[in-house]
């Protein structure tokens, strides 16, 4: 089965081709992500309706160019899997706008999926994963541990109870003046920093070990550059001990998880799963612990339509399918 993934629920249009034959086992023949950073960067951060717009012009263009790396035609597909939330609504639309269009034209099947189910499964494009484990997301707009007890069943552990990761990362960028997006800046500078120089708090909540809370650490780096103006603290310190902070905030509650539920194996998924100081850290705890981190490679942790496209694969594959009246969801629980 061919399977066309859709994927704009924020700034990146995306278009990938998977070839499945039975749930868990996929080929990506294709997979096409045209990002927007050359336009959101000048306003540091997303512009929804300027978003939306550029997935309107995107759209056919990423679908058509995944069709052609997939050497298929549109009447090879079998089925299309479109992302219906969560994410910005205006840009959800137009996924789920042209999935619909064209799944009547060409008659075939079609899927919503959750955007954070995408994320979840994203490793077992990869990697062949047992169930259950553990499931960190980490993203511009999500923070949470879940626990994948079987495809289609996740319990959500803990979450961010503010910021989510890769916001506090656009965000300390901003008041650095490091520009958009952030994340990989931050993590480059970092790179060449001491994460030791500049103390910053690691929070926790209260009643809540497998909550997370970003809010504070960036308003200790915005105090941080206000009382030290014009002192010898280097950009690339304040990135290495602000990244710092950030990891150490990951990583209690994930292996506090770990071993509350037994689980061996810990999935890193979302854009700042390509993080190279969380990736190095919390492989090293893990194995330290006897458990084994697998993560997508670093052009499927941001987001991505073959993630989707597989997510998709498993309801076609037990026969699900869903109506043309399927609306996008902004705040779609999963």
């Amino acid at each position: 089965m061919l399977v066309l993934g859709i994927e704009s629920s924020c700034d990146d249009t995306a278009a990938a081709v998977i070839e499945t034959h039975q749930p868990g086992v996929a080929t990506v023949r294709s997979s096409v992500v045209a990002n927007q950073d050359n336009i959101h960067t000048n306003y540091g951060g997303v512009v929804p309706e300027l978003a939306s717009r550029e997935h309107i012009l995107g759209i056919l263009p990423a679908i058509e160019l995944a069709l052609r790396e997939a050497d298929c035609e549109f009447r090879d597909i079998d089925a299309i899997a479109v992302t219906r939330g969560p994410g910005l609504v205006g840009s959800l639309l137009v996924g789920l706008m042209c999935a619909k269009g064209l799944a009547q034209r060409m008659g075939v099947p079609m899927v919503g999926v959750n955007h954070l189910e995408g994320h979840l499964l994203a490793p077992l494009l990869e990697h062949t994963v047992a169930t259950p484990f553990l499931s960190l997301v980490v993203s511009g707009g999500h923070t949470a541990l879940y626990l994948v007890e079987d495809i289609g069943r996740y319990r959500r552990l803990g979450r961010t109870r503010d910021d989510a990761a890769g916001e506090a990362f656009d965000k300390v960028a901003k008041l650095m003046g490091l520009g958009y997006p952030g994340g990989k800046i931050i993590d480059q500078l970092a790179q060449r920093g001491n994460p030791k120089k500049v103390r910053l708090p690691r929070a926790r909540v209260k009643r809540a070990p497998l909550d997370f809370s970003f809010s504070g650490i960036k308003t200790a780096v915005a105090i941080h550059l206000r009382d030290n103006n014009g002192r010898t603290i280097t950009r690339d310190d304040l990135a290495a001990s602000f990244q710092e902070a950030v990891v150490d905030m990951l990583l209690r509650p994930t292996l506090e998880a770990a071993r509350e539920f037994a689980i061996d194996t810990i999935a890193l998924t979302g854009g700042v799963a390509a993080n190279s100081r969380l990736r190095h850290r919390l492989g090293d705890a893990a194995r330290a612990e006897g458990r084994r981190l697998i993560a997508p490679s670093l052009k499927y942790c941001t987001d991505n339509a073959a993630m989707i496209a597989l997510a998709g694969s498993y309801r076609l594959l037990r026969g699900e399918r869903d109506s043309l009246t399927v609306d996008a969801e902004a705040n779609l629980p999963l």
